[in-house]
């Protein structure tokens, strides 16, 4: 029996068992296990949105945002011809919000919705269960990875899914790189630094000693199973925390919306690291690429300033002036409109969605 299914025995417990026996684990392997351990990790225990959870993603925040997103999958399925029946996909749909607000907007758009066949790529099933209650009667159909989806023309959305993909970070020294590590010390998790290395993938990077590079393994294969699907049609959309090149450590923890020690609740906080939309790019080749856009520049692009305006109209305080709140929470560069990028993939030869710059 596995350290992690004895009762009683925690997810600390499970990794400072697991260190013993096969010595420090790579930030990757010890993210992938505080997320998704399947009876301990943090996805496969609990549902972590809203105020009473860890953390409020945009969709919670205002259906303007799904909303926005919805109109701007629609006006790039009638780009291409309208396609039905089509793929509409989201992975990391959270509590199935984003797709929801997605699909009420999109009615707006005659044959849009009815040519849609609605799939999620969801590896909890604490969420899918969440997922299921708020899209009920939609017929969704759930995958656990991006290569499952159908071949079909695919409309696909992931929001805040790159960031909680497990990274690898090393540090530069002098004509190597040493891999930082969880070890342990003491009886506790603890950060340790491996020997000088060789890392062909990071040749590339010209940096000062000292310097710490992310790399993220599983990124190519998930964005690159994405553009092969939207190459042959369609569209795709990333919207994430990052920039265009990883410098530094971003590695970060969430609990109780606090920031706290990455170490020091395993299982019980959500682990995330900035994305990296350089390498987004790279591995979207099959398909074009737009340039990186933030986050509110994009909103605004889209008309959400119009749509608050309308919203606010049937308002009044406090609900107005929360609405108001939210508004700037997403756009405003102090708040989420610079921190969150977002990229498009389409097609070669199809016009990017509205919103994005070549």
């Amino acid at each position: 029996m596995a350290a992690g299914d004895r009762a009683g025995v925690t997810l600390r417990d499970h990794l400072l068992a697991r260190i013993r026996a096969q010595g420090p684990l790579t930030v990757a392997d010890f993210m992938a296990d505080c997320l998704l351990h399947p009876t301990l990790g943090y996805y496969s225990t609990r549902d972590p949105f809203g105020p009473g959870g860890d953390f409020v993603t945009a969709p919670e925040i205002s259906q303007m945002f799904g909303e926005m997103l919805g109109l701007c999958l629609a006006q790039a399925w009638v780009d291409q011809g309208r396609p039905a029946p089509f793929a509409m996909a989201e992975a990391g749909p959270g509590r199935g919000t984003l797709m929801a607000d997605m699909l009420r907007a999109g009615r707006a758009v005659p044959g849009f919705v009815e040519a849609a066949q609605v799939h999620l790529v969801e590896a909890s099933e604490v969420l899918r269960g969440e997922q299921a209650r708020t899209l009920s009667g939609v017929g969704a159909v759930w995958h656990d990875h991006l290569s499952d989806l159908p071949d079909l023309p695919t409309f696909f959305v992931a929001n805040e899914f790159l960031d909680a993909l497990p990274i690898r970070q090393h540090v530069r020294d002098g004509k190597g790189w040493r891999e930082r590590l969880v070890a342990q010390e003491d009886g506790a998790l603890a950060f340790a630094l491996g020997p000088v290395v060789t890392v062909p993938e990071l040749d590339h990077h010209e940096v000062p000693d000292g310097t710490m590079v992310e790399r993220c393994p599983a990124l190519p294969g998930a964005v690159g199973a994405v553009a092969e699907r939207v190459a042959q049609g369609g569209v795709a959309i990333f919207v994430d925390y990052g920039h265009w090149r990883s410098r530094g450590d971003t590695l970060q923890a969430l609990r109780a919306h606090a920031p706290e020690d990455p170490l020091a609740h395993p299982g019980q906080a959500d682990l995330t690291a900035h994305v990296d939309f350089e390498a987004v790019a790279r591995a979207a080749t099959p398909a074009r690429v737009s340039a990186m856009t933030p986050q509110g520049l994009l909103l605004e692009r889209l008309g959400i300033t119009a749509r608050a305006q309308a919203l606010a109209r049937s308002m009044t305080a406090p609900a107005l002036e929360a609405h108001v709140a939210a508004h700037r929470r997403l756009t405003h560069p102090a708040e989420m409109g610079d921190l969150f990028k977002a990229i498009a993939l389409v097609p070669t030869g199809v016009p990017l969605p509205p919103g994005f710059d070549p």
